[in-house]
């Protein structure tokens, strides 16, 4: 699926990413690398392998798109209490494996608390809102909040949407979510929950299904 912001082309993938063809850039929202083990730290019997699983989805990115960089908006890392040295090690060997990748982080609430990734992981850390092509009114940032003259690509919300009627017959989906200033990616991480986002009467929608990613009439 491909939409248009700020006259910039973008794929929709149904890994909950979204691919910037002209820049060669794929973006990811909120990873929370770590946040199961997190929870686990704290007594919460919650599963394992979500760490594996996400840079599995990243990888299936990668192949899918031939990115040349990932920018990851905000939230890479979920808390101190996340750096697990098995964890740490599975990232610090896939990044081994994709050396010539760019990696991006426009630092997030999450990022702040939980400090900058480990220096082997070579991520290039920056503030938001970070503008990565000055050619286009389009900056990537953490927290959606609108810049006059600008397009803001952001995290953090976690957007889905209902499907279906009666309650008890409705699916909860994450989604991509476009408004007019601000659009929002949805959570890559697979344990991060998810926040259903009102529509305005402009914006555009697109869920995510395990078959794809569709455009909401």
């Amino acid at each position: 699926m491909q939409t248009q912001v700020a006259g910039v082309t973008l794929r929709l993938l149904t890994q909950r990413a979204a691919y910037w063809p002209e820049a060669g850039l794929l973006l990811v929202a909120d990873l929370h690398l770590g946040k199961a083990q997190s929870f686990r730290r704290l007594g919460v019997p919650v599963p394992s392998g979500t760490t594996a699983a996400a840079l599995d989805r990243l990888d299936q990115c990668i192949v899918q798109t031939g990115a040349r960089g990932i920018v990851f908006l905000g939230d890479l890392i979920h808390s101190a209490r996340a750096r697990s040295p098995a964890a740490w090690a599975a990232v610090a060997a896939w990044r081994d494996r994709h050396p010539d990748l760019a990696l991006t982080l426009v630092r997030g609430n999450h990022d702040r608390h939980a400090g900058d990734p480990p220096a082997e992981w070579r991520v290039h850390c920056v503030e938001e809102p970070w503008q990565p092509d000055p050619r286009h009114a389009l900056l990537l940032a953490h927290h959606p909040d609108p810049v006059p003259g600008a397009y803001v690509l952001a995290g953090h919300v976690h957007p889905a949407v209902w499907l279906g009627g009666r309650a008890h017959d409705r699916l909860r989906l994450p989604c991509f979510h476009f408004g007019p200033a601000v659009g929002l990616l949805p959570a890559f991480g697979g344990f991060t929950g998810a926040q259903v986002v009102a529509r305005g009467p402009e914006d555009r929608v697109f869920v995510v299904h395990p078959e794809g990613v569709a455009a909401l009439p």
